[in-house]
């Protein structure tokens, strides 16, 4: 069977929705800044970078747990089903499970960033020429249902790894959960990557990466917002700071004022002492069981969950209760 793309029209951010938030997050008493923004053509090549720093451990883990345990993954969710990846960036790790698909399987991959979701279509089209490839543009939070072709009845599986779940706070990770429950129906799963708890050094150590590539993937946020708002930003005016807080068990990642000064973006000001902070991105850790009731509680029944040998990090079967 020839490979088919199918493109269904989404809408996505827009500039628009960008300065929106951005200026409702700058006049917060804690500024802030929601990680998704991170992800222009720019801040998804930094991270593809910041992936494979030494310090930066979950992707070479995630892959290496998909990579010994893909086989028995895909018996439990079964070879022809609706394969879904939310945020796939390039999808370097979804590839270790669609080779184990059938020719009957549609492959959806959404992502916020339209450029490198292009790119990784034309490659998984040409990977996996027996495979139905979709690729929708669009935030995946925002989806009202899965824009699958209307003909598919075949049983909905979202891969979401990377533990990109951590960006958000439990609440909001529980209320995407539901949704994501929603989505996929009665007969839905979900297969998630989740960090865990661990040493402090070593998860300050990876959003702290001797090579400076977070430092520039956060300060990136200020370049972008230059560059598509016209905002006005004191050129070297911020430093990026990450650390792991461990009463809310999260890395924190902050961009910090390095001396009085005032940020404009429309027509409005926004005045910035030395010392405060615009706050980009947490980073949530669980441990297998803490994340397992956060899941029942959204309305998912934990099936089993597949970890490494040292317990960095977990991938989840969850199936809808």
């Amino acid at each position: 069977m020839k490979a088919v793309s199918l493109k269904v029209p989404v809408d996505v951010v827009d500039s628009e929705d960008f300065r929106l938030d951005v200026c409702a997050g700058l006049r917060k008493q804690q500024r802030s800044i929601a990680p998704k923004y991170f992800y222009d053509a720019r801040g998804a090549d930094l991270f593809e970078q910041i992936s494979k720093t030494t310090e930066y451990y979950p992707t070479r883990t995630e892959t290496a747990i998909l990579e010994q345990h893909s086989v028995e993954m895909m018996s439990l969710i079964g070879q022809s089903c609706a394969f879904v990846e939310f945020g796939c960036g390039s999808a370097v790790k979804a590839p270790l499970l669609m080779r184990h698909l059938d020719s009957s399987a549609v492959c959806l991959f959404i992502d916020i960033c339209k450029p490198q979701l292009e790119q990784t279509e034309a490659r998984l089209v040409a990977q996996f020429p027996n495979l139905k490839i979709l690729a929708v543009c669009a935030d995946y939070t925002q989806l009202e249902a899965l824009p699958l072709p209307a003909s598919c009845d075949l049983n909905p599986v979202i891969f979401f790894p990377g533990s990109t779940i951590g960006n958000y706070t439990p609440e909001e990770a529980q209320q995407l959960l539901r949704k994501a429950a929603q989505l996929v129906g009665p007969n839905g799963s979900m297969l998630i990557g989740v960090d865990s708890k661990k040493d402090p050094a070593i998860l300050n150590a990876a959003y702290n990466d001797k090579a400076g590539l977070t430092k520039a993937f956060n300060l990136n946020l200020l370049a972008r917002m230059e560059r598509e708002l016209g905002a006005e930003i004191e050129p070297d005016g911020f430093t990026h700071y990450a650390f792991y807080n461990p009463v809310p068990g999260r890395v924190e990642m902050h961009l910090v004022s390095r001396f009085n000064q005032t940020i404009r973006i429309s027509g409005e000001e926004f005045w910035m002492g030395a010392g405060e902070s615009i706050h980009t991105e947490n980073s949530y850790k669980y441990r297998p069981d803490e994340f397992q009731d956060l899941a029942k509680k959204a309305g998912w029944h934990s099936e089993t969950f597949w970890t490494d040998a040292n317990k960095l990090f977990n991938i989840h079967l969850l199936r809808v209760s």
